[in-house]
């Protein structure tokens, strides 16, 4: 199958954008049939903000895990040593938040 490129517009920013011949057979190549919606700088500028969508995403927010953006953290009290302790998730209440260190010690030992 031979490709072209295609100029599209992207959906957030209204800029136009060329799907290139070498983006299309990558698509191809994954089994990915929908052409992109944005264009490149949209793209990256939405991984970066952890806007969700599929990969870096751990409930609407970047995860931080090596796709880009940075994580949120937020703070709390420990409920071992009462100290203050930042977290990757919005404590609800209902349930104990530790400290790194005290986390670590409740920790269960890997399985190998």
């Amino acid at each position: 199958m031979s490709f072209s490129d295609i100029n599209l517009t992207c959906k957030d920013c209204g800029q136009p954008f060329v799907f290139t011949t070498g983006e299309q057979e990558f698509y191809q190549q994954r089994g990915l049939t929908n052409q992109p919606g944005r264009c490149s700088d949209c793209r990256g500028a939405r991984k970066a903000g952890g806007a969700g969508g599929a990969g870096g995403s751990y409930g609407g927010r970047s995860s931080g895990g090596g796709f880009g953006g940075a994580r949120e953290f937020f703070t709390a009290t420990c409920s071992a040593c009462g100290q203050e302790a930042r977290v990757p998730f919005q404590p609800r209440g209902d349930k104990p938040v530790y400290c790194s260190s005290c986390f670590e010690t409740r920790r269960p030992a890997p399985r190998y």
